[in-house]
């Protein structure tokens, strides 16, 4: 198995944010039932326009994660485009999540935060 890692880009917001912490920073939580993909993105910036645009929008804050996945488990996943050419992210199903969690390297971190939207 090799050492290699990517890293990729997960926006969250508060409540995805609370269940990553009570993983002890080592695993994104399960899919709801009508979530039947995992959306991990490949770069900070549309990670950053996520949780700023949408995840404040719609949760009051969006925060940005960062995390290491080995390479080899990543390279299953075909890049999508979801959008403009630096919409780019992965689309892992449901059940593959815990394997896809199995291969996080080290802890995720919060890197960027965006504070609770006015009067909320």
């Amino acid at each position: 198995m090799s050492d290699a890692t990517t890293i990729l880009y997960r926006p969250v917001g508060p409540k995805e944010l609370a269940l990553i912490e009570a993983a002890d920073w080592r695993a994104f939580p399960p899919r709801l039932p009508e979530q039947p993909i995992f959306y991990p993105v490949l770069n900070e910036a549309y990670a950053t326009q996520i949780a700023r645009d949408w995840n404040v929008k719609h949760s009051g804050a969006g925060y940005v994660t960062r995390f290491a996945v080995r390479s080899e488990h990543v390279a299953k996943y075909e890049v999508q485009q979801a959008g403009a050419s630096t919409h780019l992210e992965l689309w892992v199903p449901a059940e593959e999540l815990e394997a896809f969690n199995h291969n996080i390297v080290g802890r995720i971190e919060v890197i960027a935060s965006f504070p609770e939207a006015a009067g909320e």
